[in-house]
């Protein structure tokens, strides 16, 4: 393109010349003009596609770099252990991860590698200071696993680096407990013996459990705290205590007001979790203090329908048929007697007097029927043996249920067996009268007498 000076010298030659090369010289440079503008516009384009090409690797670079996938440093060693990878293995512990580290179960690496039988990988673990005791979520040691899977070489490296004998997880297991291998268990044995352990120690280490659980209940209750608060799970301690077979945790909980009938987030109650894990005593003491064997969890299950042992099974079956025949004696007899006192008015007649002693109100209904027949309503022992001085002869004798009175008392006065009157409070309790207080100690079963 003409610079500035040729353009001045060419305008003063078109004055000179007609108007018609005038417009041709005005034309020519117009081209000229459009032409230079084209390869400069092409040229912009050129240099902005580039510039785009740039930004867009720069991007890329920069998306490959977020791709890039890192991984916890527990997961690596559980991955390396789980693959038998001791170079990996001592390279993560070389670079300080923890031997003990575990995953959302609590699985230490040690866990994996004693289930896998990676003995190579256990020893170079256990020389890198990890904790030969360990315990996931379920209180399994490593040597749990060994023994149950029957590794008899992993076993003796755990007990030479210390592995506790008379570990117990959750269900109440000890190793020896779970291993169905002799030689895996003989091994086990030995080590035992080797270490002085008597059966009175293993008897001990079983029950140190359940006291703890005792002792901190017994601080509950000293303090005034309620016994039926649950976690986020929903479960009560009188869950907890029913899923281990924990007896007399459970009897000092019901003694301290526990209540049978909350339920988890699975809408389980603590009968339901003592027939799912089996424990036959804390059923029997449940049913016995009136939990409900047609109670449903939120899947329409009862206490029998989660039971998987047979005989415990069968065991359930007899109660419930035991206890549906005394609801049903008590309910009939129960709406016998609101038939009878109903009718006083029609076809007898009501003496209420004041007794001697205590200023106790007694009501006695006299049936023309059976002038023999006494019902007492609400007494106390004095008016009790008032009575018997006189020529009435009783025939039934309800509301000893409303009487603030321990078995004992209430077996005296009633002149029954201990036994019956434990029955008797089971079925007013279901009744939703609770105020009489049970008698403490195991549950005794349900016998046809008491039917």
């Amino acid at each position: 393109m003409a610079n500035h000076l040729e353009l001045l010298n060419e305008l003063q030659q078109l004055d000179k010349v007609p108007s018609l090369e005038r417009l041709r010289a005005a034309q020519k440079r117009r081209t000229q003009q459009l032409k230079r503008w084209a390869v400069y516009e092409k040229e912009m384009q050129n240099k902005k596609r580039k510039a785009e090409k740039r930004r867009n690797a720069n991007h890329a670079t920069a998306m490959e770099a977020k791709r890039h996938v890192s991984f916890a440093a527990s997961v690596a060693l559980l991955e390396a252990s789980a693959r038998n990878d001791p170079e990996e293995v001592r390279y993560l512990l070389k670079n300080n991860v923890s031997p003990d580290l575990c995953n959302e179960d609590g699985l230490t690496a040690l866990h994996q590698c004693c289930i896998d039988n990676y003995e190579e990988m256990v020893k170079i673990m256990l020389n890198r200071g990890a904790s030969v005791n360990a315990k996931d979520n379920e209180l399994w040691t490593p040597l749990h696993a060994a023994a149950t899977c029957g590794h008899a070489g992993l076993v003796k490296v755990l007990i030479q680096h210390g592995a506790d004998l008379l570990a117990v997880n959750s269900d109440g297991n000890m190793p020896y407990d779970l291993c169905e291998d002799d030689p895996t268990l003989d091994i086990i044995e030995t080590a035992m013996a080797n270490r002085g352990i008597t059966q009175e120690m293993i008897n001990e280490t079983r029950a140190s459990v359940e006291r703890r659980m005792m002792g901190d209940i017994q601080e509950l209750l000293t303090e005034g705290e309620d016994v039926n608060h649950h976690d986020s799970q929903g479960t009560t301690l009188l869950h907890i205590a029913a899923a281990n077979g924990y007896v007399q945790a459970a009897e000092l909980l019901l003694e301290g007001g526990a209540r049978m009938d909350l339920r988890d987030t699975d809408g389980w109650q603590p009968l339901h979790a003592a027939a799912c894990w089996g424990q036959i005593h804390v059923a029997e003491l449940l049913v016995s203090h009136g939990a409900s064997l047609n109670a449903k969890t939120f899947l329409e299950e009862t206490p029998i329908d989660l039971c998987e042992d047979e005989e415990f099974r069968a065991i359930l079956l007899d109660l419930k048929h035991k206890h549906d025949i005394i609801m049903k004696s008590q309910l009939k007899h129960k709406t016998s007697l609101c038939r009878r006192t109903s009718s006083a008015g029609s076809r007898g007649y009501v003496l209420t007097s004041t007794g001697q002693r205590g200023n106790c109100m007694q009501t006695i209904t006299f049936s023309p029927l059976s002038p023999t027949t006494v019902v007492l309503f609400n007494t106390n022992i004095g008016s009790r043996m008032a009575l018997l001085k006189s020529s009435v002869t009783f025939n039934q004798v309800i509301g000893c249920h409303l009487f603030n009175k321990s078995v004992r008392q209430m077996s005296a006065l009633l002149e029954l067996p201990q036994s019956t009157v434990s029955v008797v409070i089971v079925k007013w309790k279901h009744l939703e009268a609770t105020t009489a207080q049970l008698r403490s100690g195991r549950p005794h079963k349900l016998t046809e007498r008491d039917c």
